[in-house]
């Protein structure tokens, strides 16, 4: 009996097969970076910042500067300085209150129907693993995503890890997991930033999900 195949025997053939998910407009209906600082700092507070942020922003949909670096000048502004106590207590509060809003049915119907199968599901993400990871174990999912850095129990407004994008999603994957373990490999997706990941997969999906 091949390696492959004993290995299938003992976990079962099911297992052998693992669902990769984007998270903010696959699973969601928004991005959740705008809907976490709007929730954390309030609606006053947030408009006023973007108005601060404006030259950032500009120059993110000029593509002068990158991603990452974008994501990194926005969390700065409105938390570098927060206690790391306080800002994952509002993190964890977001994810538990307010994500639920915004989840699409039809991605749980798939997330749901894949569990069911006995497949493994991943959520592979940008977003910080601060105000995911509540979410995700709620429904027993695996995560890799972008973490914030904290230093003296301060946030710092910058990434402790690469931003899981584009790329970098590809290579999170591969740090952990073993593909060719894998009979089928299924990933869902929604926008450019999902391109790799899309490619990884015998069954990509992309704004779909059958």
């Amino acid at each position: 009996m091949m390696l492959q195949e004993y290995l299938k025997f003992l976990n079962g053939s099911n297992s052998m097969t693992v669902a990769f998910f984007d998270f903010d407009g696959t699973i969601t209906s928004r991005d959740t970076l705008i809907d976490f600082i709007r929730f954390a700092v309030g609606e006053k507070k947030f408009l006023w910042g973007m108005c601060v942020l404006m030259p950032t922003l500009i120059a993110y949909k000029l593509k002068l500067i990158p991603n990452d670096r974008a994501k990194e000048k926005m969390l700065s502004h409105y938390f570098k300085g927060m206690e790391k106590k306080e800002f994952q207590r509002l993190a964890s509060t977001y994810s538990l209150r307010q994500i639920p809003k915004i989840v699409r049915q039809e991605a749980l119907d798939k997330i749901d129907w894949h569990q069911k199968q006995g497949h493994k599901i991943v959520v592979v993400s940008a977003s910080m693993e601060c105000w995911l990871k509540p979410w995700c174990e709620k429904y027993g999912l695996e995560l890799l995503s972008t973490k914030m850095e904290t230093v003296n129990n301060m946030v710092t407004g910058k990434f402790a890890t690469k931003n899981c994008h584009g790329k970098e999603k590809v290579n999170r994957i591969k740090e952990k997991y073993i593909l060719d373990n894998f009979d089928i490999v299924y990933a869902y997706g929604d926008s450019y930033g999902d391109k790799e990941l899309l490619a990884l997969a015998d069954k990509p999906f992309y704004r779909a999900f059958f």
